[in-house]
């Protein structure tokens, strides 16, 4: 038995549609799903944890965005059912990274194929990540295409949102210490990654993995605020690795320290003083295509 959990309130409304679809396809075809509709935030945490406890449970599917499938992931953590994640918010980023494809209805079919596989996830603070977390420009980058989402979806909120975020941005002080090895500066970026794409389809970190047992740190260095249009080309072109301002390394454990930091999680921004990154390895069972 799948269990489908639903956010209704993702995608502005797109959740619902795609929900709609998938249980008219199951309903045609008579397969085991059972349909949840979350109420509030963090419920969905909740349904899964409920859902996975069943003796029938072969699998618990998102419908949302990356913060219902996060929040999915968490009540799925330690029980090795694994996760579906239908795409149908306004970014749908962990996807990117995981090899699924944009069509909602072309990652229904893979679930339904049950092939999965286990990947690698994060923890902040001892809380689960499954994407990318950061500090500085991507922050007001998403504080800026909050007003946008209400009319697209995609990367349009996240670009209209960039340009707009220029005119205002400050570097954001950190103390950062990565395995052991520390420094401080004055940031554009400062990002602990899982997935390498934000921001509806921004490639933070090209080359990040779900399968190699790490994080990717990435660290744009400050820049004029003139300057940063710039960069954006080869940002959007995959190519911000090779920024001259950029450092980048794989870790197991990353500290940054920030007072009053605004930090993103998986698009969700929060404040803190003290971010402490870890990488578990392989703790969550994915559905993937299969070979």
């Amino acid at each position: 038995m799948l269990t489908c959990i639903i956010n209704p309130t993702a995608g502005t409304g797109h959740a619902m549609e795609v929900a709609a679809r998938i249980r008219e396809h199951a309903e045609a075809h008579q397969l085991p799903v059972r349909f949840l509709e979350t109420q509030e935030p963090g419920q969905a945490e909740a349904l899964a944890r409920q859902s996975a406890a069943e003796p029938d449970c072969t699998g618990v599917v998102s419908i949302g965005g990356d913060g219902t499938a996060l929040e999915t992931a968490q009540g799925l953590i330690g029980t090795r059912v694994p996760l579906g994640i239908v795409p149908a918010g306004t970014g749908n980023d962990f996807i990117k990274t995981a090899g699924l494809p944009a069509d909602p209805m072309a990652v229904w079919d893979i679930i339904l194929k049950g092939a999965h596989r286990a990947v690698d996830v994060g923890l902040i603070n001892g809380r689960l990540f499954l994407n990318a977390c950061g500090t500085g420009f991507d922050v007001k980058v998403l504080d800026c295409a909050e007003h946008f989402k209400k009319r697209f979806r995609g990367l349009m909120p996240y670009l209209l949102g960039l340009i707009q975020a220029i005119a205002s941005y400050a570097p954001v002080q950190v103390k950062c210490t990565a395995d052991g090895d520390p420094f401080e500066r004055p940031v554009l970026i400062c990002a602990v990654c899982n997935g390498g794409i934000i921001g509806g389809g921004i490639p933070i970190c090209p080359v990040a993995s779900l399968h190699d047992g790490k994080l990717d740190l990435v660290v744009v260095e400050n820049v004029p605020r003139r300057r940063i249009p710039f960069y954006l080309p080869g940002l959007m072109g995959k190519k911000v690795l090779t920024f001259g301002i950029t450092t980048h390394r794989l870790v197991e454990r990353v500290e940054i320290d920030a007072p009053g930091m605004r930090l993103q999680m998986d698009g969700e921004i929060k404040q803190m003083d003290r971010a402490v990154f870890e990488i578990r390895p392989a703790a969550l069972e994915l559905f993937l295509p299969e070979g």
